[in-house]
């Protein structure tokens, strides 16, 4: 019996660990689609500095466009989280974005680092509970 109520732990805490990295993973794709979404902004920013008068399109959703005109590339403006948004210089944007994007990068490594810990525990605490299990099928 004693054997049985170890072994019903052990897959508890496996399935809570399983949750766990489950959930970190899902974090860390978000965080990925977030950072790719920084660069395209950091990329964009590079490309129209400067490029006043030019055509392009802007999108409107659901893979519809406008074509518009640039009529001011000096500035931009930029969501800082909780809809608040201001206006910046862009080379100034470029700088709240870069540093919000190495925040993002530090938190996924961080993520990253979480998750293989996880994981490496599961591997390890999971031949032990398969172990068990055998014992306990064995006296059965």
């Amino acid at each position: 019996m004693e054997n049985k109520q170890r072994l019903e732990s052990m897959v508890n805490e496996l399935n809570a660990y399983q949750k766990q990295a489950e959930v970190l993973q899902q974090q860390i794709d978000s965080l990925n689609a977030t950072i790719t979404e920084l660069s395209v902004a950091l990329d964009t920013l590079s490309t129209i500095k400067g490029e006043d008068n030019k055509e392009t399109l802007v999108p409107i959703g659901a893979g519809s466009f406008l074509i518009t005109e640039l009529k001011n590339t000096e500035e931009v403006i930029i969501g800082l989280g909780a809809g608040v948004a201001v206006k910046k210089k862009i080379d100034d944007a470029k700088v709240t974005i870069t540093e919000q994007k190495t925040e993002l990068e530090e938190l996924r490594e961080k993520m990253s680092a979480d998750l293989q810990k996880i994981t490496q525990y599961i591997m390890q605490k999971s031949p032990e509970a398969e172990e068990l299990m055998q014992k306990i099928e064995g006296q059965e």
